[in-house]
C-alpha cells in the first residue's frame, strides 16, 4: 500500500514536488495541514497515518474524517473526496459521538439535552453511527424522550426518530405504547409544525412495515443489517401480538426485520384512542387523528400538507380486507375529497401532483372495490346511510317500532336494485340532508327509481373506467372523480328529468341510460371545465339534442365493442397493457441512461420548500444513472462528458438508497451553459447571468429526509416518459405522463382487436349477457376425468 503523505510546511513541499497534496486536513485544534491522501487506501488505514504524522496521543480508533458539510467519509466515498480536493476534518468516530449523545440523553438537562438530540437526527443516517447507537440501546432511551418532552425538543426527537426509521433495521420492537403517544401528538391540532412533520412522517412508515409485503429481499437485507447492529441484549418479541415469521409459508422473520407493524396495528390504536367501544357505537363520531390529518390537508405549510398526504395514501393502500370499509366510510364523512380538491386548486406547485394523482388511484381502488361488494344490510355502514336516506325522503316506517343500532329503519327490501352496482362508490354514504326536497321527489321507496339510482352509478364507473382494481389510475387529475357524489346527483337529476319529458315508461329504462351515457361523457368530456359548464350540461340541455348526438355517436360506434363481454375483455387487456409497460418503464431504469445534471431553479407556487441558487457552472455536468436489478438502489457517476459505462455497477462508484424517494416532480431545474442534451433546441439553454428557467424535460428526486436526490434534464422526451413514470410505477401503481398513457391504451386495443379478428374468424356470436343454467336437480353426480 501506498503511504499517506503529510506535509505541513511549504518547504517540505518544495523538497518532495512529486506529491501534490490533494486534500486540506483540519483538526479539532484548529490546525490545517496539507495532505496527499492514496485513493486505494481504506479510510481506516488514511486516518492512522494522518494521527502518525500529526503525533495524536490517542488511538486512531476514536478519529473520523468528515467534510465541510460534516458528511462521513467512508470507503464508498473517500475516492470521490480526493478527486474534488474536498476540504477534511479529523474529528471523533462514531463511536464516540455515540457515547457523548448517549450520556446527555439519560441526563435529560434541557440545555444539553437539544444539543444531543439536533447532532442525533444528523448523524443517525450513518450506517456507522447507526450501528453503534443500536447496540448501546438508544432507541429506547429515544422513545424515553420523545414520551416526556414538548416543542423544540419534541420536534428533535422525533426527526432523529425519523431518520433512524428510513433504514431497514434496527427498530423491530417498537413498544404498542408509544404508537399510542404518537398517535395522541399527531392528534393534537396545536402541536407545532415541526412535531407534526415527523410525527406522520414515522407513522406512515409505521403503516407501510406490514409483514404481508415484506418481500424475500427485504427479510434478506434485515438480517444482514441486523448482524452488525444487534447488540446482546436485543430483544426478539414481535410487537402488536404478530408474528412475523409465520406470515409467509417457508419464510422465517429475521431478528431484526422491521415489517412487525402494519395496518391493523395502526388503525386499531387510532380507534383505541376514542374510547373502548367500537367506532360505530360512539355516535358516528369520526376519528380524532383522522380528522386532525385531514385538516392539516388545508395547512398554509405546503411540506406538512404533503405529509398528510402521503399517510392518507399509506392508509388507503395498505388497508386490510377487514377494515377498509370502516377507513373508506370515515375519510368520506371527513370529507377528504373536497379536502383535496381544495389543495390543488390552492397549490400550483409541482410537489404534491404524484401524491394527488395516487390518492386519485386509490380512491378509484376503493370504488372498484366497492362497486363490487354486495349491499350487505348487517352492515353498520350500510344501514346507517339507509336510515339517513330514508328520513330525507320522509318515508313511512316499515312498521311501529324503536329504531336501534341493529335495526334498520329502512325495509329489507329497499336494496333491490343494487345488485349490480354494490355499494357504489360510497353513494349510499353520503349525508342527503342538504337536499331533502329531491329524495321526497325521488320516491325512494320505489323499486324503479331505486333502479335508476344505481344505473347512474353503473354509468359512471364505465365513464371512469372502473373496471379493473388498481389499473384505472389516469395520467392527469381529475376533480371531478373525487366530487363524484355531486356529479351522481346531477346525472340522476338529468336522468329523471328526460324520463319526464319523454313520458317514459319501464320498457325504455335502457333507452333513457344510453342517453344518460352520452350525456355523462359528453359533460365530463374535459376535467378541467369550470364547474357551472358541467351543471350547465347535465340541468339544461334539452333532449332534442342530446339524442341527435347520440345518433351520430351511434353511427361511429361499433355494437360489439359496447357488449358486456367484450367491455370485460378490454379490462383485462388493460391490466396486462399496464403490466406490460410497467415491466418496460422498470427495464429502462435497470438499463441506465444519461442526464444533464440539472441547476434547481425557483418553484412555482406559494409555499414552496425549495430555494433558488444562483446559476454556476458544474464541474461535471453529466450523470449516468442505472438502478440495480435488486431495485433498491440508484447507482450513478458524474463526469464531465458522457463517457462508455459498461453493463453492471462497476462503472458506478456512487449510488442513491430508493427507499427515500419521497416524490418526482418536473419542471423543476435548469440546464447549465454551454450544454446541448440531444434533441433540446438551443433556445433551452439559458446563457450565463440569465434568471433561472426550467428545462421542458427537468425533473427532480425529492428525498424523504428533505431536499432533492438528483436534479436532472433528460436527452429527449422519451427518456423523460420512460425515467418519470418508472420511478412513479418503482413507488407505486400509476403514471403521469402522456405518452405511458397512451401506450397502455394502444397496447390495449391492439390486443381486443386482434381477440375480436379471432372470435369473428370463427363466427362465434357473443352474447349481449350471459344467464347461469338452472341448478342440477339432484347433486347425485360427478365430474369424470379424461385424459
Amino acid at each position: 500500500m501506498k503511504p499517506t503523505a503529510i506535509n505541513t510546511s511549504s518547504a517540505a513541499l518544495q523538497s518532495k514536488p512529486t506529491l501534490v497534496p490533494t486534500n486540506t486536513v483540519s483538526t479539532k485544534d484548529g490546525f490545517s495541514v496539507r495532505a496527499r491522501i492514496d485513493p486505494t487506501l481504506p479510510v481506516a488505514d488514511v486516518i492512522r497515518q494522518l494521527c502518525s504524522n500529526l503525533k495524536v496521543a490517542d488511538h486512531p480508533a476514536l478519529y473520523a474524517l468528515r467534510d465541510e458539510r460534516d458528511v462521513l467519509i467512508t470507503d464508498a466515498n473517500l475516492r470521490r473526496a480526493i478527486k474534488d480536493k474536498v476540504n477534511l476534518k479529523l474529528v471523533n468516530s462514531p463511536v464516540v459521538e455515540v457515547v457523548d449523545i448517549m450520556e446527555k440523553l439519560s441526563g435529560r438537562e434541557d440545555k444539553y439535552l437539544k444539543l444531543a438530540l439536533f447532532s442525533l437526527q444528523k448523524y443517525i443516517q450513518e450506517d456507522q453511527f447507526a450501528s453503534e447507537f443500536l447496540k448501546r440501546e438508544g432507541l429506547a432511551e429515544l422513545i424515553n424522550v420523545i414520551a416526556v418532552t414538548h416543542g423544540n425538543t419534541l420536534a428533535y426527537a422525533l426527526k432523529a426518530l425519523q431518520n433512524l426509521m428510513s433504514l431497514d433495521y434496527g427498530w423491530s420492537n417498537i413498544p404498542t405504547p408509544f404508537i399510542s403517544r404518537l398517535i395522541e401528538i399527531l392528534s393534537n391540532p396545536s402541536n407545532l409544525v415541526n412535531v407534526c412533520r415527523p410525527a406522520t412522517s414515522i407513522l406512515k412508515r409505521l403503516v407501510e412495515a406490514d409483514p404481508r409485503f415484506a418481500t424475500e429481499a427485504d427479510f434478506a437485507g434485515a438480517n444482514k443489517s441486523a448482524q452488525s447492529a444487534a447488540g446482546p441484549s436485543t430483544s426478539k418479541t414481535s410487537v402488536g401480538g404478530k408474528n412475523p415469521a409465520a406470515l409467509k409459508p417457508g419464510m422465517k422473520a429475521p431478528s431484526e426485520g422491521v415489517w412487525n407493524y402494519g395496518f391493523d396495528l395502526v388503525f386499531d390504536l387510532m380507534k383505541a384512542q376514542d374510547g373502548d367501544e367500537p367506532w360505530g357505537n360512539q355516535g358516528e363520531r369520526p376519528i380524532k387523528v383522522l380528522e386532525t390529518v385531514v385538516k392539516r390537508l388545508s395547512s398554509g405549510d405546503s411540506m406538512m400538507a404533503m405529509d398528510s398526504m402521503l399517510l392518507i395514501n399509506s392508509l388507503l393502500k395498505n388497508a386490510t380486507d377487514t377494515q377498509w370499509e370502516e377507513l373508506a366510510d370515515q375519510l368520506e364523512r371527513l370529507n377528504v375529497r373536497k379536502a383535496v380538491i381544495r389543495l390543488t386548486s390552492l397549490t400550483t406547485s409541482e410537489e404534491l401532483t404524484s401524491s394527488t394523482l395516487e390518492f386519485q388511484a386509490n380512491l378509484m381502488s376503493f370504488a372498484y372495490r366497492r362497486k363490487n361488494t354486495p349491499l350487505d344490510l348487517s352492515s353498520i355502514y350500510v344501514r346507517n346511510a339507509l336510515d339517513t336516506i330514508w328520513a330525507a325522503a320522509k318515508l313511512p316506517q316499515p312498521e311501529p317500532r324503536t329504531p336501534t343500532r341493529h335495526t334498520p329503519r329502512s325495509s329489507p327490501k329497499i336494496h333491490t336494485g343494487f345488485q349490480d352496482v354494490g355499494n357504489g362508490d360510497g353513494i349510499l354514504y353520503e349525508e342527503p340532508g342538504s337536499d331533502q326536497q329531491f329524495w321526497v321527489k325521488l320516491g325512494f321507496d320505489s323499486e324503479n327509481l331505486r333502479a335508476e339510482f344505481a344505473r347512474i352509478v353503473e354509468l359512471l364507473s364505465e365513464h371512469y373506467r372502473l373496471f379493473a382494481p388498481g389499473y384505472s389510475s389516469a395520467p392527469s387529475f381529475q376533480p371531478y372523480f373525487l366530487s363524484f357524489h355531486r356529479v351522481h346527483n346531477l346525472a340522476l337529476k338529468f336522468f329523471l328529468r328526460i324520463w319526464d319529458e319523454i313520458g317514459a315508461a319501464a320498457s325504455d329504462f335502457s333507452r333513457v341510460a344510453a342517453l344518460a351515457q352520452s350525456q355523462i361523457n359528453y359533460a365530463l368530456r374535459d376535467e378541467t371545465r369550470p364547474w357551472h359548464e358541467v351543471e350547465h350540461d347535465f340541468s339544461e340541455s334539452e333532449y332534442r339534442v342530446v339524442r341527435e348526438r347520440q345518433m351520430r355517436e351511434l353511427e361511429q360506434q361499433d355494437d360489439l365493442l359496447n357488449k358486456p363481454p367484450v367491455r370485460t375483455l378490454r379490462a383485462k387487456l388493460y391490466k396486462d397493457s399496464f403490466e406490460f409497460i410497467r415491466s418496460q418503464r422498470i427495464q429502462c431504469l435497470t438499463q441506465g441512461a444519461w442526464f444533464v445534471n440539472g441547476i434547481p431553479a425557483p418553484l412555482t407556487g406559494a409555499g414552496s420548500s425549495r430555494e433558488s441558487v444562483s446559476l454556476k457552472r458544474h464541474t461535471r455536468p453529466w450523470k449516468f444513472l442505472r438502478l440495480d436489478k435488486s431495485m433498491r438502489y440508484l447507482h450513478f457517476v458524474d463526469s464531465v462528458v458522457k463517457i462508455p459505462i459498461r453493463s453492471g455497477l462497476e462503472d458506478l462508484p456512487e449510488r442513491i438508497d430508493a427507499s427515500l424517494l419521497l416524490e418526482v416532480i418536473t419542471n423543476t431545474c435548469a440546464i447549465p451553459p454551454n450544454i446541448h442534451p440531444g434533441s433540446m433546441s438551443p433556445s433551452d439553454i439559458p446563457t450565463t447571468g440569465s434568471p433561472l428557467v426550467a428545462a421542458p424535460l427537468s425533473f427532480s428526486l425529492l428525498s424523504t429526509r428533505g431536499g432533492s436526490l438528483a436534479d436532472l434534464v433528460a436527452e429527449n422526451s422519451t427518456v423523460f416518459s420512460d425515467w418519470i413514470d418508472g420511478f412513479n410505477m418503482l413507488r407505486g401503481d400509476h403514471f403521469t405522463t402522456k405518452e405511458t398513457a397512451d401506450f397502455v391504451q394502444s397496447l390495449t386495443e391492439i390486443g381486443l382487436k386482434i381477440k375480436l379478428l379471432d372470435l369473428s374468424g370463427e363466427k362465434v356470436d357473443i352474447p349481449d349477457a350471459l344467464n347461469p343454467p338452472p341448478l342440477p336437480s339432484t347433486t347425485d353426480f360427478f365430474f369424470a376425468d379424461y385424459d
